[in-house]
């Protein structure tokens, strides 16, 4: 690690990047309740329980569409531009940031495993491993940056994965059937089982089978990687720096991504359409259907961070959007506190609730939540320089302890 790096405050933080940060926070926490923090495939008993009425299956149908996978996609960018916007203040100053994120990523893996003991999709783990392939590409070319985000997008690893492996599993033999005995043993682990019930299932079996969806033929983590690339791009061309005189190259972000939703949904229909009502995962046919789908999904997270770029240049709309801006610069903490929150609400450590609440029941909570999360954020920062994971983080990085509580809050 260079020693050179003076760790001190010396750029001003960009507001429209908090607020999406934040507002990409707030969709996966709606995702997340509404799934009830089930991180797997969940039991025909389950559905059956939370979908009592058509307003339900609306709720779910929405989120499906509108949210999952793409507010994930979202909060990945934002990692890869934070990682540019790092590397590159420390480059500035005569630094390298290299080695120092290399042992932020060290960290991040720490945080992330305990929180994964208490839920098992935990994304954080994910990130300090993918992470590590990103510091090489901060001095790769953008064209080949772009290149290999591309072919990602379009699935070169799961072909590969597929080609080699023929569908099967490598992690892990957990299938995505409702009713596989692991996937039932699981719900009631969550449903029945103790905090320490909890702790083994997700410290073990819980990471093969993240591992399994990271990094196996359904390649979530491939997709991550891409959109880390894509913000490690968007860094680079200092679009959220000039995002107000930025019109035009803003305007064809949402024209480009949103033909290839267009593109990428018909094609999914087409594709899923020809495989009859037999539906083969293990399919060259449902290969090209899933990667034209995360097409879909980074189209639709292309679209929001244009049209959220866009509202942000109008006075009302910033001030409106804004306020998710202390949520995003408190983004660990919040993140992992609504975790610890929720299992305890759902699981049976908790109050046990997991499947006794109803589709729109699960979405109105986490409105709520979110609400009051925003709230606290903002009198937080009133007071303190950082989220108390935050400033851990942070001090931890550099081995110094930083100030933690405002001198004079405003």
């Amino acid at each position: 690690m260079s020693n050179t790096i003076n760790p001190a405050h010396s750029f001003q933080r960009i507001k429209i990047i908090d607020a999406l940060r934040g507002f990409a926070l707030a969709g996966i926490v709606i995702c997340h309740v509404v799934e009830n923090y089930m991180a797997s495939a969940v039991p025909t008993s389950f559905n059956e329980a939370v979908h009592q009425g058509i307003i339900d299956d609306i709720v779910d149908a929405l989120i499906g569409i509108f949210l999952r996978g793409k507010f994930l996609a979202l909060f990945s960018f934002l990692f890869g531009l934070s990682f540019f916007i790092q590397m590159d203040n420390a480059h500035a100053r005569g630094g390298y940031f290299g080695g120092r994120f290399f042992w932020r990523l060290v960290l991040l893996m720490a945080i992330g495993f305990i929180h994964s003991l208490f839920y098992r999709g935990d994304i954080l783990t994910v990130y300090a491993v993918l992470g590590i392939f990103l510091i090489p590409f901060y001095k790769v070319d953008n064209k080949w940056v772009l290149g290999f985000a591309t072919l990602l997008f379009f699935g070169l690893v799961r072909y590969i994965l597929f080609y080699l492996t023929g569908g099967e599993r490598i992690f892990s033999d957990t299938n995505m059937d409702p009713d596989d005995p692991k996937i039932l043993a699981y719900y009631d682990t969550l449903k029945n089982g103790s905090l320490w019930d909890v702790f083994a299932t997700n410290a073990t079996e819980g990471h093969l089978d993240k591992a399994e969806y990271q990094y196996g033929f359904f390649g979530r983590g491939y997709f991550t990687f891409a959109f880390f690339l894509v913000g490690l791009y968007a860094g680079r061309l200092g679009f959220f720096k000039r995002f107000k005189e930025e019109r035009k190259f803003t305007k064809r972000v949402l024209i480009y991504s949103s033909i290839a939703l267009v593109v990428s949904i018909g094609t999914a229909a087409a594709v899923f359409a020809s495989m009859g009502p037999e539906f083969n995962p293990k399919s060259w046919n449902a290969m090209i259907g899933f990667t034209t789908m995360d097409i879909g999904n980074a189209a639709m997270t292309l679209m929001y961070i244009a049209i959220f770029a866009m509202l942000f240049r109008r006075v009302k709309w910033e001030k409106r959007l804004g306020t998710f801006a202390p949520y995003g610069r408190m983004a660990l903490t919040n993140y992992v506190f609504q975790s610890i929150v929720f299992t305890f609400i759902l699981y049976g450590w908790g109050l046990g609730l997991i499947g006794e609440l109803r589709q729109v029941y699960a979405f109105l909570i986490a409105i709520v939540f979110i609400a009051l999360q925003m709230w606290l954020s903002k009198v937080w920062l009133k007071y303190f320089a950082y989220g108390p994971l935050e400033w851990a983080w942070r001090s931890l990085t550099f081995f110094k302890a930083f100030p933690f509580k405002k001198w004079n809050p405003s």
